[in-house]
């Protein structure tokens, strides 16, 4: 019953708010040699401490799924990096005066937000061979994010968000 709340969560989450992905990845490497990672110890993620958490534990989850597991001596390392921006505020209503007479002309226009700002936040995720000291896939999430939601919420939208980064890992030939 937990199981179908969450799911139902998330994908209210995903509908309300698309969560976009870009992928790149070296095209010469060869992606069946990674099986262990793990994450840069000096990993300075944007995020705050609990939301670290909870993406780290989103990752785990999902590597463990497709079949990775965490090591001390992994084949290749993750880091992640965030950055929280606000769109610029696109809703205006023109409010304007203006006049005329005789060969004269003026007038006053100015625009009034409507709403407000959404605030976006982008995270990087990057999978890096440390032995060829290489980075060799990164996927860029970019997604709406609300600093005043619910731990519940947070945690469903970071699981949504490493669900579909990770939909493209390992990427098909």
């Amino acid at each position: 019953m937990r199981f179908l709340k969450t799911t139902i969560l998330t994908l209210l989450i995903i509908s309300c708010a698309p969560i976009r992905v870009n992928y790149d990845f070296d095209k010469q490497t060869d992606f069946q040699q990674y099986k262990t990672y793990n994450y840069y110890t000096d990993m300075e993620t944007g995020l705050s401490e609990l939301d670290t958490k909870r993406l780290l534990d989103a990752l785990d989850a999902k590597m463990t799924t497709k079949g990775f597991s965490l090591s001390d001596t992994p084949d290749f390392f993750i880091d992640i990096k965030s950055i929280e921006y606000q769109d610029p505020q696109r809703q205006t209503v023109g409010v304007g005066v203006g006049g005329s007479g005789r060969n004269v002309g003026g007038g006053i226009s100015i625009g009034l937000p409507i709403g407000q700002a959404h605030v976006n936040r982008q995270i990087t995720i990057d999978f890096v061979d440390e032995n060829k000291k290489q980075l060799f896939w990164r996927a860029v999430s970019e997604s709406s994010f609300n600093p005043k939601s619910a731990p519940e919420k947070r945690k469903a939208r970071l699981n949504a968000i490493v669900e579909k980064a990770l939909t493209q890992y390992p990427p098909k030939k």
